[in-house]
């Protein structure tokens, strides 16, 4: 069982602009980037054994992608065997998983407002609101898998109404519906912000690739920064989730 309770605490809480959300998500990933890589350590293993499964290496991508030279016909990534049965079973693994990024957020608020942080706190999301947690990352999977499948592009409009659905579903406890009709009433009325941090924020986090991929283990989370960042911004600083024990 939990219980929300505030508390005057302190923590910082960014303007409403771009430069100050980012900036702000920054400070937060800095004070708690071990846990992103924990949590991506976690993705990683579950990558891995989709791809043994299904015998598709999707991280050889990237290495076909440095000689693209804009043809998508010849690109022979997309054709190889079993790249439909890997993608189908990652999407699930990232429903699967998304109690994680809530916990990312969790622990994002606990650095801010200088509350102890424990190893526990990751997979809170598992333990709040988990069923609402599982079927907004569904009906986000669909809408991002449409946006992306029209060339891509859509995906990086669409993207952003989304950005404060999980630090919603967490700290307002709010149902999937409530949560999805809420984030996109506040983005809709606030987009050049919210594209500006949602594109600046995705683009910082597959910065990783450039390093030989293997920075895209420390640099991939920090788009669930941005979200709790975001969130300060226009809704304030979350209140506390305290678990009795």
């Amino acid at each position: 069982m939990s219980e929300f309770n505030e508390f005057d605490q302190q923590g910082s809480v960014p303007g409403r602009e771009t430069g100050s959300i980012i900036s702000h998500a920054f400070e937060m990933y800095k004070g708690i980037f071990l846990y992103a890589i924990i949590s991506m350590i976690i993705y990683l293993i579950g990558d891995f054994v989709l791809q043994s499964i299904t015998g598709f290496n999707s991280w050889g991508g990237f290495s076909q992608f440095r000689d693209f030279d804009g043809d998508y016909s010849q690109y022979e990534y997309w054709r190889k065997p079993g790249f439909s049965l890997y993608y189908s079973f990652s999407s699930i693994l990232g429903i699967l998983l998304s109690p994680i990024y809530v916990g990312l957020i969790y622990i994002a608020n606990k650095f801010n407002t200088k509350n102890p942080i424990e190893f526990s706190d990751l997979f809170i999301g598992y333990r709040q609101n988990l069923g609402n947690i599982l079927l907004y990352s569904l009906f986000t999977t669909i809408i991002f898998g449409i946006a992306a499948a029209m060339c891509g592009i859509p995906f990086f409009f669409v993207f952003p109404l989304f950005l404060l659905g999980y630090p919603i579903l967490l700290f307002e406890n709010a149902n999937a519906m409530d949560a999805i009709s809420k984030t996109y009433a506040i983005a809709k009325d606030n987009y050049g912000t919210f594209l500006g941090a949602g594109l600046l924020g995705g683009l910082i986090s597959i910065s990783g690739i450039i390093l030989c991929c293997i920075g895209i283990i420390v640099t991939a989370p920090f788009i669930m920064i941005v979200m709790y960042s975001t969130y300060c911004a226009y809704l304030g600083k979350p209140r506390q989730i305290i678990f009795k024990k």
